[in-house]
């Protein structure tokens, strides 16, 4: 039904999030078991606030998850959306995740809500460098600022920019996929609704239940989404 769909499609548009990234062995916010995350409570130390007040454990915290970053790498199913959308099967790309897997992985039209992992940038002068100097213990740039990740922090607002596009996509969407998004974050969930108000076919594909499930046209629940993604495209 899917593959049909996205073939009759003149306008699909994906939304990924943590559960994309999951498969390629990150951690979630939510999840438990992983060391930093058990014991620490990221929207303490993942703030503005922290950068500013705590910034040795904001930095150690931020050095721990691009070191993971660094290990992990996108897999099949990043592949495959960025094969379809050189076939022109798919239009755009709205993420939530900060590993920069999409890119990496050939995706060009890619809409990042919450910034990326990738790099790092000068909160002083804004001069941006690659995430090494924060692998190598480098938190300082050359202006004398602090370096800081080129992510959203808790305490700051989205780049109204990629909310902007991502409005703009969804309202233009003849189908919209959402791939490992619990939905429950706004305005990310914000989407799909709008996809749906605007005559779009909604796709949830999900290890779990989503609150919009009762809006979906089709819901995939317990598979994992590098298999369903590698199904439609055989």
């Amino acid at each position: 039904m899917l593959g049909q769909w996205l073939k009759e499609s003149n306008y699909t548009v994906v939304l990924t999030g943590a559960g994309m990234s999951t498969e390629s062995g990150l951690p979630d916010f939510r999840s438990s078991g992983k060391g930093l995350w058990t014991k620490k409570d990221p929207s303490q130390i993942a703030s503005i606030e922290a950068l500013n007040q705590n910034v040795e454990e904001f930095f150690q915290f931020y050095r721990q998850r691009v070191l993971g970053l660094n290990e992990a790498k996108y897999h099949r199913g990043h592949e495959i959306l960025a094969k379809w959308e050189k076939e022109g099967r798919i239009q755009s790309l709205i993420t939530q995740n900060i590993d920069g897997f999409h890119t990496d992985a050939g995706s060009q039209n890619v809409i990042e809500l919450h910034g990326t992992m990738k790099k790092v940038h000068c909160q002083s002068c804004g001069r941006e460098y690659g995430n090494e100097k924060y692998a190598n213990e480098q938190f300082i740039c050359e202006c004398g600022g602090k370096l800081r990740p080129s992510v959203v922090l808790f305490g700051e607002m989205l780049p109204e920019e990629a909310l902007v596009q991502a409005t703009k996509e969804s309202e233009k969407a003849d189908l919209f996929i959402v791939l490992g998004s619990s939905l429950s974050v706004t305005p990310a969930n914000q989407f799909p609704l709008i996809a749906k108000q605007n005559g779009a076919k909604l796709v949830i594909i999900n290890l779990e239940p989503t609150e919009l499930d009762i809006y979906a046209d089709l819901v995939i629940h317990d598979r994992k989404i590098g298999e369903v993604l590698n199904e439609i495209d055989q």
